[in-house]
């Protein structure tokens, strides 16, 4: 990370030193020995400072707080308002006029007015003895006439603009450019730094959502929860029980779904439900007459869709840390439907032997950064251990399927 911000320093730092090399070139020709008298204008760093700002004010205020927050409107004022300080500083003008003086740059003798050349002002004077007399023309009744002098009646021909003209307004339109090169600039690396920001976000969220699901099945169909499953279904092979068929069925249909369906984005919620309810009946299966277990199931759940394996999460939390051989246990799990979106609930006793052992699994933290992928500001999930009971409360607000 640090070696990317310093070679973005870099990168600025030469870029606006070829800025700032560029008014030395164009406005000295090429002169070396006129580039130094050239910093010493006030001018010049007037003109440098002035698009520094611009483009760093634009990038990192106006682009990030107004442009990307489409307050478009706000930000096109703001712009127009520089467009216009520009207009009236003129800061290129400026050091073009600053820089001729100073150097004392001539650009030759001014060219003699045109009315004086047609009137034959422009010629050299000669003395008076020199000066060639006019001829008279015995049939022109007015004669020729000395310079400046005009028949009767007749007025001197008029150049250049008139009493009432006013000249055109001076533009520098060489500073407008640069300020517009400068704010597309500016604009076009911030838009693309953004772009990029989302794609990074968007691959570590695909990157995380693939751990999360990798994590969720280790934790799920761990090798312990497997072998005393299939070490149950043994017993009931072995002594015959009818429940046997069905229990190797519920072991299929879990594992179907959490190696299938949980690859998925969202999955009927019905299919969640009826993975929990093999999860359960499952674990009934090692569990004695101290275990009590509560479910209910109400509400609108159909034709609703939700995140794999969220619920499970917890259902398989409360049968790692919520029963006890010894001491008699409530476990409760409830789940409503409504029209927003689904309510669960789970609730077991804390065991402060099973709670001092290392958890695996998931853990909590993973669930929370999955919840906060998929239901950004959609969901509330509140965890306590009030009276010795760990209770979790989920709300998630989920759409209908399509």
């Amino acid at each position: 990370m640090l070696k990317v911000r310093t070679y973005q320093v870099i990168i600025h730092i030469a870029g606006w030193l070829l800025f700032m090399g560029f008014p030395l070139l164009f406005i000295n020709g090429g002169q070396s020995d006129s580039d130094f008298r050239t910093l010493l204008v006030p001018y010049y760093w007037l003109f440098c400072f002035t698009y520094i700002f611009l483009f760093y004010f634009n990038a990192y205020l106006l682009i990030p707080g107004l442009f990307l927050k489409r307050k478009y409107i706000l930000y096109g004022s703001i712009v127009m308002l520089l467009f216009a300080g520009v207009y009236f500083l003129q800061p290129y003008d400026r050091l073009l006029k600053s820089t001729e003086k100073n150097m004392g740059f001539q650009h030759g003798p001014p060219a003699r007015p045109m009315r004086d050349k047609l009137l034959g002002q422009d010629r050299p004077s000669l003395p008076r003895g020199d000066r060639p007399m006019p001829l008279r023309d015995n049939h022109d009744p007015h004669g020729p006439f000395a310079p400046g002098e005009h028949p009767p009646g007749d007025k001197p021909p008029r150049f250049g603009p008139g009493p009432n003209h006013s000249p055109m307004p001076f533009v520098d339109s060489i500073s407008l450019f640069i300020f517009l090169m400068i704010v597309a600039i500016s604009t076009a690396i911030k838009i693309i730094q953004q772009w990029q920001l989302t794609e990074q976000r968007a691959i570590q969220a695909e990157a995380d959502k693939a751990s999360a699901e990798l994590s969720f099945l280790k934790a799920q169909i761990n090798p312990h929860f497997l072998f005393n499953t299939l070490n149950n279904i043994y017993t009931l092979a072995v002594i015959k029980d009818d429940n046997a068929p069905d229990s190797i069925m519920k072991l299929s249909n879990i594992m179907r779904y959490v190696t299938d369906d949980a690859t998925e984005d969202f999955v009927p919620l019905q299919n969640e439900i009826d993975c929990i309810h093999d999860y359960i009946e499952l674990q009934r299966l090692r569990l004695g007459e101290k275990t009590q277990i509560d479910i209910d199931i109400s509400g609108n759940i159909e034709h609703k869709k939700i995140a794999p394996l969220i619920l499970m999460t917890f259902i398989e939390n409360v049968f790692k840390y919520g029963i006890s051989k010894h001491t008699r246990s409530v476990i409760s799990i409830k789940i409503w439907g409504n029209e927003k979106g689904i309510s669960f609930f789970c609730q077991n006793h804390i065991f402060p032997d099973k709670n001092e052992k290392k958890r695996t699994g998931i853990g909590l933290k993973n669930t929370r950064q999955r919840l906060e992928h998929l239901y950004p500001g959609k969901h509330e999930l509140t965890i306590d251990t009030e009276n010795k009971l760990y209770t979790v409360k989920l709300v998630l607000q989920i759409n209908d399927e399509a």
